[in-house]
This record gives structure tokens, sequence and C-alpha cells, in this order.
């Protein structure tokens, strides 16, 4: 008998599972509503209600952190647990908040919003002015990245009557006056890029239709989008920034005023830009000559915007990088740039301030220099800054502590502490480094008991793209169901990520993105080769660019893993451009419309690789209807062909949680207990008993 194993390399176009593509088709909800049912009623039940209850119970305490940011004179906070499913947004001050129970002014209910109008509701974002009682309130439907607009009063606590509204659509706002917004939209005839984001920037008036918005900026629909920022440091009339996303990684920025964009600030397009006031701070992915001078890439530089504008090209360095030391973000605060660096994975942070007379810089100190620190500023609004920052410091094991670096003052203040959610006694914490399959050397976290025993239930994961840095947080989820029943985690950094820079992010993406597989391959195979576990014993989980990844140990690597749970994931490499967001990401992966760069996509395409008569470890593809922006029908697709094929292959689509893995903690943790049952069973470690 014949396997139908379409579509294929070859034939990468003859897929007979496009019907999947429909999200809301007849018939793919058939399949969906099939698949869960088949997929519950073998990893649901009891055991799967008690887990789920207690991850939800976990997230749901009320002795949380609760995150927040400051807004003229009040703290801000979205909170959700048990009784605020969908989320309550609520304010208080910093004398109130530095209180072991801080007392909260509620400002908008989120649930009984929902309720009132029987919409899926959830406030995705707030946006607000400067010295102004108004808001801008982005409510999505289910958790989708589409948001519909509508004006919020500060004061009464209430929806504007007839103020600012936009129906459901990917984009944004920023406020330029009391009375109009600058409006960066995918909605309305015209206004979307081919990645379904803001190709105009709009000067919407109070009292206007949107239609009547003037366009100020525009770009074309092949671009990825164009955003823009108002600097309220600056006078009336006030800057604005014009930017247009010509790629992922690759950008184009003008300044101007109401009128549109007046002057282009003449630098490479493969930057990072922040601007604070008369100042600039870049840096550039590539080496770049200037000035006589010649820069390596992820350099950081400071200038006088000013002096910019005049022709000048003598930048200050403010960070010069080396093989493992890379800076990953920075940001101004009350007139000093804040660089966050990774030195061997290992956290630093230096402050460097400019002034008339040039640039200082120095430590902040009073921080750990191992695990995670994430530090960020308190305010909201760059031009409300007095400087005062926040941090966020946490491991494996020790649950996060939120800290205040009050300007001034020498030594961080703790605020608050997260509790302790599961048993942390005989763990341990290890960093160790697999050598891939060209030689180069990938760190990894290893998380477990101090003891090997050649047999450990092992929890892999990893992300390996878009230059993101993957840090060894402490995660309550995996911590009460795998590490406190006896297992152990490793979580990876693949090239492809940002945590050594460009070169690090270049060496793992376009043709490159295979050696991002290849590391994630080499450290399941440096866990045998030390004496940890052994194959059929490691379950490996990837999100979204993590599916690929996942996908291909499935395809590739199938011998070293026992288990693998793929969620919400990118899969199907031929048509992802032509999927939601997917042609934004074209800078990550390359066109599959050209031939040339179709040669290297169809080799980690496992939804064409995947062929009959492989042993394929067990896979469970879970993804969300609400996704919109990875669109589900990858998932569906590789779901059916596998099972077409005769593999074991299970998949799992709830109807609400946009890019993630629910709307609220509940669905959250189902999602996530889902995953675990799964993957237990078949490394056969059921309720963590070998």
């Amino acid at each position: 008998m014949t396997v139908d194993d379409r579509p294929t390399p070859s034939a990468p176009d003859d897929d007979p599972w496009l019907w999947l593509e429909e999200i809301e088709g007849k018939q793919a909800l058939d399949f969906v509503e099939r698949q869960n049912s088949l997929t519950l009623a073998a990893f649901g039940g009891a055991a799967f209600a008690r887990d789920r209850d207690i991850l939800a119970a976990i997230y749901d305490r009320k002795d949380n952190i609760p995150y927040v940011s400051r807004r003229g004179d009040d703290l801000h906070n979205l909170w959700k647990d048990a009784t605020n499913p969908r989320g309550l947004w609520r304010r208080t001050t910093l004398a109130e908040f530095r209180k072991a129970s801080p007392a909260w002014e509620t400002m908008l209910d989120i649930d009984q919003l929902a309720a009132k109008e029987g919409e899926d509701w959830l406030l995705s974002s707030i946006v607000t002015m400067p010295g102004s009682s108004r808001a801008i309130l982005s409510l999505s439907r289910g958790g989708s990245d589409a948001v519909t607009l509508r004006e919020f009063d500060l004061v009464t606590k209430s929806f504007v009557a007839d103020g600012f509204t936009l129906p459901e659509a990917k984009g944004g706002v920023d406020w330029l006056d009391q009375d109009t917004l600058l409006l960066s939209s995918a909605h309305g005839e015209g206004m979307a890029t081919s990645s379904g984001y803001a190709r105009t920037v709009r000067l919407w008036r109070r009292g206007q239709s949107v239609e009547q918005a003037a366009v100020l900026f525009e770009t074309s629909a092949i671009d990825m989008a164009v955003y823009c920022h108002v600097d309220h440091m600056t006078a009336n009339p006030r800057r604005i920034w014009f930017g247009r996303l010509l790629d992922f990684f690759n950008i184009s920025v003008s300044i101007g005023d109401r009128t549109g964009p007046v002057s282009k600030i003449e630098l490479p397009t493969n930057i990072e830009l922040q601007a604070h006031g008369d100042w600039l701070a870049i840096k550039p992915r590539e080496d770049w000559s200037v000035a006589g001078q010649m820069h390596k890439a992820d350099t950081v530089l400071g200038i006088s915007l000013s002096d910019f504008l005049a022709g000048r090209r003598q930048f200050t360095v403010l960070f010069e990088p080396a093989p493992r030391r890379a800076v990953q973000g920075f940001f101004w605060a009350a007139g000093r740039l804040v660089l966050s660096i990774l030195d061997e994975l290992k956290p630093q942070f230096e402050i460097c301030t400019p002034s008339a007379a040039g640039w200082s810089s120095a430590t902040l100190g009073g921080l750990p220099q191992i695990g995670v620190v994430d530090i960020w500023p308190l305010d909201r609004h760059p031009s409300e800054s007095n400087g005062d920052l926040l941090a966020n410091v946490q491991d494996p094991l020790t649950p996060p502590s939120l800290l205040l670096i009050e300007r001034g003052v020498a030594s961080p203040t703790v605020l608050k502490q997260a509790p302790k959610t599961f048993t942390a006694d005989g763990l341990v914490v290890t960093q160790h480094e697999a050598i891939s399959i060209d030689g180069e050397r990938i760190p990894y976290v290893q998380t477990g008991p101090a003891k090997e025993t050649g047999d450990a239930p092992v929890y892999m994961s990893a992300y390996g793209g878009f230059a993101v840095a993957v840090k060894p947080y402490y995660n309550a989820s995996l911590g009460k169901l795998w590490l406190e029943c006896g297992g152990t985690t490793v979580q990876a950094n693949l090239r492809g990520g940002g945590e050594f820079g460009t070169r690090w992010h270049d060496a793992g993406r376009l043709a490159g993105k295979k050696l991002s597989h290849d590391d994630f391959a080499a450290v399941a195979a440096d866990l045998v080769r030390r004496g940890v576990t052994r194959a059929k014993r490691i379950a490996a989980q990837g999100g979204s660019n993590g599916g690929i990844l996942i996908t291909n140990m499935l395809v590739r690597y199938p011998e070293r893993f026992g288990a693998l749970f793929c969620t919400i994931p990118l899969i199907d490499m031929r048509r992802y451009t032509k999927l939601l967001a997917g042609a934004s990401w074209v800078a990550e992966y390359g066109d599959p419309d050209k031939p040339d760069e179709w040669e290297w996509l169809k080799t980690y395409s496992a939804y064409h690789t995947a062929k009959p008569g492989q042993p394929y470890p067990p896979i469970l593809v879970a993804t969300t209807r609400r996704d919109d922006r990875v669109h589900p029908g990858h998932a569906r697709k590789m779901a059916a062909k596998l099972q077409a094929m005769g593999y074991e292959a299970w998949f799992y689509e709830p109807a609400a949680g946009g890019h993630g893995y629910g709307k609220d903690n509940k669905e959250r943790a189902g999602f996530e207990v889902l995953g675990f049952r799964f993957l237990q069973e078949k490394i056969g470690w059921r309720d963590g008993e070998a």
C-alpha cells in the first residue's frame, strides 16, 4: 500500500492539507474537534486535572509579584488570578507599593467588561500621554495580536463617550496632544503591508472619522511595517520619529513634526537606535566605517543629535564587543544610557552619561553577576523619568525578586519577592558546553539532582532565532511538575539567538538555521555522553520559531529523543510567507519564492522532509486558534501529514490564547500540563515514577 507523503521537497506545492489553513472552515474545525477529543482522552483525566489545578493555583497566588510601571505619580499593574482571570487594571503609589499588602485602586475590571459586552476581551496595552488624564486601551479578543482601540478617562475610570475608537486591526497609536493621535494601524483599505502590519502613519484628530485622518508617512506594502514615536521631551512643536521597518533587522528613520517627516537620519539600515532629547545611541549589526573610523559590529556609539544633523560623524565609542561579550539591549532613563550586557552569559550593566564635556561611564553595582538580571525604567514616559530603574533577579532555583534602583542611592531596594513554588532541596544548577557538528561550543544550563543516574528524565528546551537570548529563569511549572518530581531540565543557547551578538545570530539564520538545529542535537548527545541520561529519556519542547527546531529533531535526529512537544509552531517553510505575519520573517529564514533560497529552506522544512518508515519518536503538536501571528495551519497540517503516514502524532488546539498558551492562568496551566503528561508518559516517567 502506497503511503501519501505529500508535500515533498521535490513537489513542494502538491499539498493535500491546504484545507486545514482555513482557520474557521467547517472541515478544518471538525478535524480540530476530533483531534482535541483524542488527545484529551489519552492525556487528560484526573491526573491532568490535578496537575492543571496545582499549576493554576501557583499562577493565581496572591503573593506573586505585581509588576508595575509608573505613569505620572501612580504605579499601574495588570493583575490576574482565579477571581480575575482576564485581569484587573489597577493603580497605587510607590509609597503604598513598598508595603507588604498595598492598597490598590481599580481602574478597569476586564472580566466585568467582557461579561457586559459579550466579548472575549483581554487588555493588551495602555497608551497614555504625560500630564493627560486620557488613555487609549488596546483590547484583544482571546489574546490575538489584532486589537480594538478605545479611549479611556483615567479620572472617571470609564470609556470616553464619542471618544477615539478603532475596530480590530494590528497596530497602535501615540498621543500627539490631547485631541490628536498618530495612528499606525493596518485598519482600512490598503493600510496593511504584506506582513499584516501598519503601512501608514495617520494624523487622527478628535471628531474625525479614521477615514478622514491624513496620511503623514507611508511605506511600500512589501516592507514589514511603519511606526512613529512622539518625543515629549521636546518643546512644541513636538519632535516625531518616523520609522520604516524594511524587515526584521533593518530600519530607515526620519524625524519631523505633525506635518510629516522633515529630515532623514542618514545611517545604515541594519542598526538599533535609541534617541533621547538631543542624544543618539546606535548599534550597527555589521562593521561600519565612518569619519575615518572602523567600528566593529555590535559596537555601541553615541553622538549629539544636533551634531549629527549638522553633518558631524564623530561618534563616541560606548561599548566594544568581544567574541562572547555582547550588548543585549540599551535604553535611556533621565539622561543616562543603560547598557545590558552578557559576558560569557553573565549579566553586567553599564551606565553611560553624555554631557557637553563628553561621555562618562560607570558600572551599575549592587546586582548579582550570575543567574538572570533584567533591568528596565520604572517610568513609562522618558519625559517623566527621574532615572529610577526596576530590576528582576532570579535563577532556576531562586524565585524572582523585584528591586528598585533609585538614582543617587547606592544599593538597590527589594520591593517584592516571589514565593518559592517548588521544593528545590538536593537540586543544583550547572553550566556545560556541547560541541556541535562544526566544532562550535554550545552552552547549556542543567538543573536537577546533583548525582547523575544515567537515566534522568530530561526536559530540554531552546529557541535559537531572531537574536533572542535565552536565559535560565525560575520556571514555576517545570519546577513543580518536573524538577520536584526528580527530573532534570536543560536549556540550550543555540546559534540564531543573541547571547553572543550578531555573529552568533547570523550563524544560525537563513541557510545557517540548520546549524541551530545541529546545536540542539549536539546538546542531547552530550547529555548521554556525560552519563546524565539515555536518548529515550529525553523529552524536548520548543515553540514558535522553536517549532522548526522540534520538527527538525523529529525528522533529522529522531534517535536522540524519546518524545517531542511542539507548540504554536512555524513548520511549513514553503508557504509561511503567505500565512498571517509570515512575510515579516524573511530576513530570518529566507524567501521560499526565490529558487536559490528555497534550496536551503527546504532542508529544514520538516513538513516537506518528513517521510514514511522512519524511527520518529512520538510528538504532540499544539497551537491556538486565535494565534494571528503564526498561523495554526502549520501545526494542523504537520499533525495531519504525520498521522497519514502512520506515525504517533497528537494534536491539540484550544480556541483562545493568541501566540501563547491561553488567555488566563487556568488555560495556560492546562496547555502546559497536557504537554507534561504527554512527555512523561512517552519517556516512561508517568507521575514521576520510572
